[in-house]
This record gives structure tokens, sequence and C-alpha cells, in this order.
């Protein structure tokens, strides 16, 4: 990690684990932001008197990996490009820090996210039997899932010290499939996750001030459409993903 960066953490006030049950938001709004690592170094001293920051096991950018399943037509990654208000993701994720691994379905609809998961053991090679009902359960109809990506990143999780909501701020993203890797090793993916849009939120003010407007498209997307843009259709991403390699490059 930059040393700037870790020094400018280390003036945050830590909240453990333990503390977070009150701000999980399985349920809820996300809004999303894009900037650059250089302005991450702006942006963090105005946080800290309205955030804490999670540690775990003495660090604060704990890293994780993720596994995640589509079918053979990329049903989850058209759903959300042809802008379906009603799709699902599926991913194995595992907290590497804390060695926790679980299976998660996000469910968008009507603008809110739910997400639905349940403890593994660890990634598998394939789906087990536990986990195909899992999965059946939740989506409600039957689908033949792969294995279609892996991402990684590190992530940095803000709690408000005032209200319920929850700040993330991933960075060194990386995504890989087979011999294919594509990394965004300047790019933040800031996510807001609250019960409802607050706009009044300190993080949205900042945004605001820094003139970053709301960005709309999930870490899935990015590395479907980099890996596997040769057989996917993606004409309502292309300027988004312009924007993330520029800001990648430091030429936004």
């Amino acid at each position: 990690m930059d040393i700037r960066i870790q020094q400018a953490l280390e003036q945050l006030e830590p909240i453990s684990l333990l503390e977070m049950d009150r701000v999980k938001l399985m349920n809820r709004v996300d809004t999303k932001f894009a900037f650059s690592k250089d302005q991450l170094l702006d942006i963090l001293p105005e946080l800290i008197h309205s955030y804490r920051i999670l540690e775990i096991e003495n660090t604060r950018s704990p890293f994780y990996e993720s596994l995640y399943l589509d079918d053979q037509a990329f049903k989850f990654f058209r759903d959300h490009h042809n802008g379906r208000t009603n799709r699902y993701k599926v991913r194995f994720r595992k907290y590497v820090d804390s060695n926790l691994t679980f299976l998660e379905i996000k469910h968008k609809t009507k603008g809110r996210t739910d997400k639905k998961r349940v403890k593994v053991e660890e990634i598998p090679d394939g789906l087990k039997e536990n986990h195909l009902d899992f999965i059946r359960n939740i989506l409600q109809e039957e689908h033949q899932l792969n294995a279609v990506l892996w991402n990684s990143f590190h992530r940095l999780t803000l709690v408000n010290k005032y209200s319920n909501e929850r700040l993330t701020l991933d960075f060194d993203l990386k995504f890989k499939w087979d011999d294919e890797s594509v990394n965004f090793s300047n790019l933040i993916i800031a996510e807001l996750k609250q019960e409802t849009v607050d706009r009044s939120s300190p993080f949205f003010q900042l945004m605001k001030s820094f003139g970053i407007r709301p960005y709309r498209m999930s870490k899935y997307c990015i590395g479907s459409i980099e890996l596997y843009g040769n057989r996917l259709k993606f004409n309502r991403f292309k300027q988004k993903l312009l924007k993330l390699k520029k800001i990648n490059s430091h030429a936004a």
C-alpha cells in the first residue's frame, strides 16, 4: 500500500468486526463512485471526523477474493447491461484476513440491494448440492451456473459515527480467468451503503465538492468485459469503461 495512504488511515478511529453488527445493511441502497488513488489521498483526511475504519487482525485494508458464477450466455451480466431492475449476481467470497468464506447472492430490485449469504468452508472447485439448493431457493428457478472469473482487491470499510451508513473503498482490483488477467491498480471504487438514499451524508457531500458524480457499474461487469469482451455485447457500458480506464491511467 502507498505509504501516504497508510499514514492517512492511521488518523481514523478504528471499529471492530463485532461493533460492525449494527451496520450490516444486508438490505440497502448502494451509491457508487470512481476516482483515483491520488484523489483518495485528498479525500481520506476529510473523513476523519465522521467515520471510523474497520480493523481486522491489525490490518485496516483487508484482502478479498471472489469467484463469480454465471451461465453460458452470461445472463447475470446481460441483465445488468440491459438495465433489468430485477437481477442477480452469484459469487463465492473469501474474507482472507478473517478466514471466512461465503456463498453470496445479491438481488437488485427497484433500486435496492438485498444480499443473502451462507457460510462455506472454502471456495470450491465446483458447486455442491447444498450450494445448488441455496441458489435455487433464492433465484426460484434453475440455472446451469459455472465459475467465470476471479476478482481480488483490498478494501477499506468505514462506518459513519452518527448514522446507519457504511462506506467501502476498494483498490488494487484484479480480474483473472485461466491465463488472462487485468489489473486496475490506480482505480478506487467507493460504495456508499445506506438504508435509503441520503445525500446529506458527509461522503455524498464530499464527492459533490470534488465534482465526482455517482457511477453505476459492478466489478463483475468490469471483469466480464475485460476478459470476455469479444463475446459479450456491452455498448451501454463503453463510455463508463473508458472513463475507468482513464482514471486508472492517470488521464482523468
